[in-house]
């Protein structure tokens, strides 16, 4: 082959290759239904609750607030990982096919200001280490602490996870 040929292949396989990035849309498009429907799914948690107390507004009933924190705390948690969702798709988006002109012209909003794979990851995992402690809330509100042991276990889960939380925002 020879060498005209060969940069004619070359560019032809460079182009494919540069291109093959649009492929990331495949992952962006449904990342973005995937934060619709949770958006969904927790502001349904929201008014269920919201409608539960409206209806037994003034009789007291224990066992509601329980319900209550519950479905709040576990709406919050989808509403992160629908944020998860969000960061991921416009951080892809951004990183491998074009800068999202309305953010770019934005003075307001600095949404993501995401520069390499990198940042998109330390984004997500800060949001991802906040939904783990939403979760580990949720979880703890459920164990009936009997023992003194007990009670010292969850002191030094919180002290960790307050130590996660410290150290990921000290970075």
């Amino acid at each position: 082959m020879n060498k005209e040929n060969r940069n004619i292949v070359e560019k032809v396989f460079e182009n494919g290759l540069w291109y093959s990035r649009f492929l990331v849309i495949l992952a962006v498009i449904p990342s973005i239904f995937a934060s619709f429907s949770l958006f969904i799914v927790g502001t349904d948690k929201i008014l269920k609750v919201f409608l539960k107390t409206m209806s037994s507004f003034m009789s007291y009933d224990k066992s509601f607030y329980k319900y209550a924190i519950e479905n709040i705390v576990t709406a919050v948690d989808i509403y992160l990982i629908a944020t998860v969702m969000i960061i991921f798709s416009l951080g892809l988006y951004e990183l491998y096919v074009s800068k999202i002109d309305p953010a770019v012209n934005s003075e307001n909003i600095k949404l993501l200001n995401i520069k390499s794979l990198d940042d998109l990851k330390g984004k997500l995992a800060k949001v991802v280490l906040m939904v783990l402690i939403v979760t580990f809330f949720k979880y703890a509100l459920h164990i009936v602490y009997k023992t003194p042991l007990e009670l010292l276990i969850l002191a030094v889960s919180i002290f960790a996870v307050s130590g996660a939380l410290y150290l990921s925002h000290k970075h």
